[in-house]
């Protein structure tokens, strides 16, 4: 691996670290060295805190070494006013003659314009370094800057069988979620929750499991909790409505006059083309990843439309012999593990 490449690949490993936490702002990294020895590495903090580029820069120990150095940096540094100065202008200060960008940032305030002001004031920029690694590690933010709505993930968990839920009516009396997968594959979940800024469910998977589709069985935030409801069937007693989580709820009808806390109201036509009109609203919620975890219907949706990037399938080990047949999806394979006895399958939309 060349030098460089190695670099940006540790930029890569650290900026892993604020998965969760810094969007709507990208988890970069960066890495500073001096003669091949590196001085200083920081990643992006959450949203609101500073980033990557600042958080290396202020790790140096040795802060003269900064005007010999060379500044690794996943993404292009920022060169606009937003919560923080722009990360531009505290490199140009710092006197850092070199800069290796893995990315230029598809941000229309950003958009090659960190990279031009550097040049422009005698910095050597060298772009494009690890590019692929880093398109994959940017996955999220990329698919909400360039195509305009979030990077979608699919999840659902089966019977061997090919069943995901056991037929209507079972828990009529009592809502509440049916466990096909085990207890680690169930931890696996909340921590997939507590990494993406936000899960969705329809309405028939909000009435029969009752879920909280909050992150309890791994530490990490909980995402925003988005509810389909056309009609406003849920009712207000239920666990998405509790105020535990941020809960929007996407529907057709008004908003009840007593809104609990934390939740709001969007409201968005159901005909013709919904879906593409719920990507517009994901959109201006700045969302950059949504896990679609709802029922069988609601997935379909998504995958009738080519509307995701994303499917991790959970396979148990009972049979179910009869109930709701499970969606399948045609991608490719990346992996495969087993988390007890359940097999999981993450598969790409190719």
């Amino acid at each position: 691996m060349k030098i460089h490449e190695k670099y940006i690949s540790r930029c890569i490993e650290i900026a892993k670290k604020g998965l969760g936490t810094t969007a709507p702002n990208p988890m970069v990294g960066a890495v500073i060295t001096c003669e091949d020895r590196i001085i200083g590495e920081g990643y992006t903090s959450a949203f609101g805190g500073p980033h990557a580029e600042v958080n290396a820069i202020l790790s140096v120990k040795e802060p003269e070494l900064l005007k010999k150095a060379t500044l690794y940096v996943s993404l292009e540094p920022c060169s606009h006013h937003g919560k923080t100065p722009p990360c531009a202008d505290l490199i140009l200060e710092k006197e850092i003659p070199r800069v290796v960008v893995g990315l230029t940032d598809p941000n229309p305030k950003v958009a090659g314009k960190g990279i031009e002001k550097l040049k422009r004031n005698g910095c050597e920029v060298l772009s494009g370094v690890g590019q692929a690694a880093c398109r994959e590690h940017h996955k999220r933010f990329l698919m909400y800057h360039e195509n305009k709505r979030p990077y979608l993930i699919l999840k659902w968990a089966q019977s061997p069988d090919g069943f995901m839920a056991p037929l209507p009516g079972l828990r009529a009396n009592d809502p509440q979620p049916y466990w096909i997968s085990g207890s680690a594959s169930r931890q696996l979940v909340h921590k997939w929750r507590g990494e993406e800024q936000a899960i969705l469910v329809g309405t028939r998977t909000a009435l029969e499991d009752n879920p909280k589709l909050n992150t309890r069985m791994w530490k990490g935030p909980s995402p925003l909790r988005i509810l389909l409801d056309r009609s406003l069937k849920v009712p207000l007693d239920y666990n998405l409505y509790d105020g535990t989580a941020p809960t929007l709820v996407v529907t057709e009808k008004n908003a009840p006059e007593q809104l609990p806390s934390k939740v709001r109201f969007r409201n968005v036509s159901f005909d013709g083309d919904f879906l593409h009109h719920l990507m517009e609203v994901l959109f201006e919620e700045q969302l950059l990843s949504v896990i679609i975890e709802g029922g069988r219907d609601t997935l379909e949706g998504f995958i009738q439309e080519g509307l995701w990037d994303e499917a991790r399938v959970i396979t148990g080990i009972h049979p179910l012999r009869k109930g709701l047949k499970a969606p399948e999806v045609k991608g490719k394979l990346q992996r495969e593990f087993e988390p007890e006895k359940d097999r999981v399958q993450i598969w790409r939309n190719d």
